[in-house]
């Protein structure tokens, strides 16, 4: 590859960062925000910004001058979505649960060290669940991200038990090494892990692995609930239920 093939590569993956960026700020970003976060020259990312509004993966809020995502994008991962049966496939299971239990159900993948929420049904209450379609979040806060970590392959899962960074986001969570190392050992003896209040004040959540052949967990089904409306008994007599749409979702999904 020459030097201006080498350039042409390189410009892509600043694009494609420029997007990640944006997709981490809901309320959108300005240009010199996104040069800064990026570490890029602003002429640099001002070029990029253009080329991406141009093709619609962009959208430019003149008022504000701000950049948000554009609905090239929402269309692609609508398209991914569909690709891995999360929709057709797994919406209607995550249905099912939901009317069982009358509280949110959630359905995560592991996207490197964090998870991602690929499907989401909220309760019929009032009370809503933030989680939506799409939300990066910890894994050590998480009782999807605890899931994915304790049944993922031997070698991942030692590296994320060694090697995650264990943020605090509450009071509740865990960050002493020696408590998370327990924790997802009791995790993978249990078969279920839970949250209560450690990755958001005020919720709690259970979470159930969805197995793949080999029993490792390519995805984590969960449900989440305000610390108010159900106390950690009540929400762990959900977990039946849970495996069970698990074992559903295993033997529907493509497998990855």
């Amino acid at each position: 590859m020459n030097v201006k093939e080498d350039t042409k590569t390189d410009m892509v993956g600043k694009a494609l960062g420029l997007l990640v960026l944006l997709g981490n700020e809901p309320k959108g970003a300005s240009a010199s925000e996104l040069a800064r976060n990026a570490e890029l020259p602003f002429s640099t990312t001002y070029r990029l910004l253009g080329s991406l509004t141009r093709d619609g993966f962009v959208d430019y809020e003149p008022d504000g001058r701000r950049y948000h995502l554009g609905l090239r994008v929402f269309q692609l991962g609508q398209r991914v979505s569909n690709h891995h049966g999360f929709a057709a496939t797994a919406l209607p299971v995550l249905q099912r649960v939901t009317a069982r239990t009358g509280e949110a159900t959630i359905l995560s993948v592991r996207d490197g060290d964090h998870h991602l929420t690929v499907n989401k049904v909220d309760g019929p209450q009032t009370f809503r669940v933030t989680s939506d379609p799409g939300h990066l979040g910890a894994l050590h806060t998480t009782s999807v991200g605890k899931a994915l970590i304790a049944f993922a392959d031997d070698a991942e899962r030692h590296r994320l038990v060694e090697e995650l960074a264990l943020e605090p986001l509450t009071e509740f969570s865990i960050t002493d090494r020696d408590a998370f190392r327990l924790e997802i050992e009791q995790v993978r003896r249990q078969g279920y892990a839970v949250m209560d209040e450690e990755n958001e004040l005020g919720m709690r959540a259970v979470a159930v692995p969805v197995l793949n052949s080999q029993g490792h967990a390519f995805a984590s089904l969960a449900t989440a609930v305000p610390v108010f409306r159900l106390g950690m008994e009540a929400l762990l007599a959900h977990v039946p239920l849970l495996q069970e749409a698990a074992a559903e979702l295993a033997a529907r999904l493509p497998q990855r």
